[in-house]
């Protein structure tokens, strides 16, 4: 897949196919509630790099600020996985990680993008 040469998007890819093989752990009633809204949150994420890969520098920025707005609400959800013990605390760790270094590479190229 060519899109996965972008280092950024190739890291949400991998967070997604984690985030999905962790998707039988959750009970029934968690999965259409939180889990739900972190995993479109997901998919959000990588679809709005994809769109901000595609445009022009100029055009870029608040793309990638909308991207940063749903990674920090993806942040929140994580958190509250590991809060209501919907997943044990070395899975969001593990989650958490991915998302964090997401979030570094995605204010990397903001910065990029304003120079």
């Amino acid at each position: 897949m060519e899109e996965l040469d972008i280092p950024i998007l190739r890291k949400c890819y991998d967070l997604y196919k984690t985030f999905h093989g962790l998707r039988g752990l959750v009970s029934k009633a968690d999965h259409y509630t939180l889990w739900q809204r972190a995993e479109n949150l997901i998919l959000d994420v990588i679809e709005g790099i994809l769109f901000a890969s595609q445009l022009p520098k100029a055009k870029k920025l608040p793309h990638l600020e909308q991207v940063s707005m749903k990674l920090n609400m993806l942040r929140i959800f994580l958190r509250l996985t590991k809060e209501t013990k919907i997943l044990d605390l070395k899975k969001c760790l593990l989650l958490q990680e991915i998302v964090d270094e997401i979030g570094r590479m995605l204010g990397g190229w903001m910065k990029s993008v304003k120079e």
